[in-house]
């Protein structure tokens, strides 16, 4: 299995860019269906870990297509982000859509796989710098 990472810094730390990125997807009118605070979970086990946030969000109608043509590939869909601090810097990362073909049986869905890896390129467009 491929896990093809891109990643790309924010101009903002993880607060404002976690911000920064649920309003452009409601602007997209996709759905963010969890934000998970890695490290509020850590802090509350006692434990430390720089700022780390997954958004995990999506559209129906586009991801239910791709589950239809192989239902493996429920286990990437939702889509994430990825919002972390590192040497003083906020990263953004996405695993690639396109991946997900090499991964499962989803030689059909290349031209929807391809628009989710466009939504991701813009987003992360909209916060990087």
């Amino acid at each position: 299995m491929s896990v093809a990472l891109i990643t790309a810094r924010s101009r903002s730390d993880v607060a404002t860019t976690v911000q920064l990125l649920q309003e452009a997807l409601h602007r997209r009118g996709i759905t963010v269906f969890a934000t998970i605070d890695h490290a509020a979970g850590a802090r509350s086990a006692g434990l430390e870990l720089p700022d780390e946030v997954v958004l995990v969000f999506g559209n129906p109608a586009a991801g239910t297509p791709v589950m239809q043509a192989d239902p493996r590939a429920g286990i990437d869909l939702p889509l994430r982000l990825l919002v972390w601090s590192e040497d003083g810097g906020t990263r953004v990362a996405f695993r690639d859509p396109l991946s997900l073909a090499e991964d499962f049986s989803l030689a059909a869905q290349t031209q929807t796989l391809q628009k989710l890896r466009s939504v991701l390129d813009a987003l992360v467009a909209e916060v990087a710098g």
